[in-house]
C-alpha cells in the first residue's frame, strides 16, 4: 500500500490547527479526502471515534491510524513523506530541530492570547491585547531579516504560526489594534507565506472568520 493511500483529514475550516496540517500536506503533495466536523454544533461519532482524549479537529487518519494535535500530525507528515525532493520542514541539526519545536509551542500560546480579544470583555481584553502583541512581536524578533522562520523556505515555525494571519482581522476588529503597524516585518511574512499555493489555499477568508466568531460571540452569551 503506498504512503499516500487512505489519507483523510478531519478539520473544521477556522481552526488553525487544521490549516498547519493542510499546508503540510499541500507541501509534500500528498492527496488526502478532506472530512468537515462541526467541532461547534456537531462532534461526529467518527471524531470521537478517532479522537477520543480531546475530541477535537484535527485528526489525521493514515490507513484507518489516526494521529491527532496538529504539531504531532506536522511532523508526522514531514517524516513520513520525505524523499524525492520533497520539501523538509525541521531542520537536520538536533539543537535547531529543537529550538523550532520550543516555538511552534509557544505560538499555541498565542492564540489563547488572542482568544481573550474576542470572548472576553473590559480588562481581560486589554490584558489580552498585550499579550497578543507583545507574543507577536517576540515572533517577528526571531524572524529576524530572514524571509522565514525555516530559513530560505518554509518550515515548521512558519507552518506552525502562519494560520493566525487569517485571524488577524478579526483580532483587530474586536481588539482596536493594527498589526501590521504594531509587527510590520511579521505580516510582511505572512504576506510572502501566502503567496504559496500550499498556504493560500489552506487559509480561509479573514472576513469569514470575523462573521464566525460573531455567530460564537452570540452562542456565548458574549453579545445578545
Amino acid at each position: 500500500m503506498g504512503k499516500s493511500e487512505e489519507v483523510v483529514l478531519l478539520n473544521y475550516w477556522p481552526s488553525p490547527y487544521g490549516m498547519r496540517a493542510m499546508i503540510a500536506l499541500a507541501e509534500k503533495g500528498v492527496q488526502y479526502e478532506y472530512v468537515s466536523v462541526d467541532v461547534v454544533n456537531n462532534k461526529t461519532q467518527l471524531l470521537l471515534q478517532m479522537n477520543p482524549v480531546h475530541k477535537k479537529v484535527p485528526v489525521l487518519i493514515h490507513n484507518g491510524s489516526p494521529v491527532c494535535e496538529s504539531l504531532v500530525i506536522v511532523q508526522y507528515i514531514d517524516e513520513l513523506w520525505a524523499g524525492d525532493a520533497k520539501p523538509v520542514f525541521l531542520p537536520s541539526d538536533p539543537y535547531q530541530r529543537a529550538q523550532a519545536r520550543f516555538w511552534a509551542h509557544y505560538i499555541d500560546e498565542i492564540f489563547e492570547f488572542g482568544r481573550k480579544i474576542w470572548i472576553k470583555t473590559g480588562e481581560e481584553v486589554e490584558k489580552g491585547k498585550k499579550e497578543l502583541v507583545d507574543s507577536l512581536k517576540l515572533m517577528e524578533s526571531q524572524l529576524g531579516d530572514k524571509p522565514y522562520f525555516g530559513g530560505e523556505e518554509l518550515g515548521y515555525v512558519d507552518i506552525a504560526l502562519v494560520p493566525y494571519y487569517s485571524w488577524f482581522y478579526t483580532y483587530e476588529q474586536f481588539g482596536n489594534i493594527s498589526i501590521e503597524a504594531e509587527c510590520p516585518k511579521l505580516v510582511d511574512w505572512a504576506k510572502r507565506c501566502m503567496k504559496k499555493e500550499s498556504v493560500n489555499k489552506a487559509l480561509p477568508d479573514p472576513v469569514k472568520v470575523h462573521d464566525f466568531v460573531v455567530m460564537l460571540r452570540k452562542k456565548f452569551g458574549v453579545d445578545s
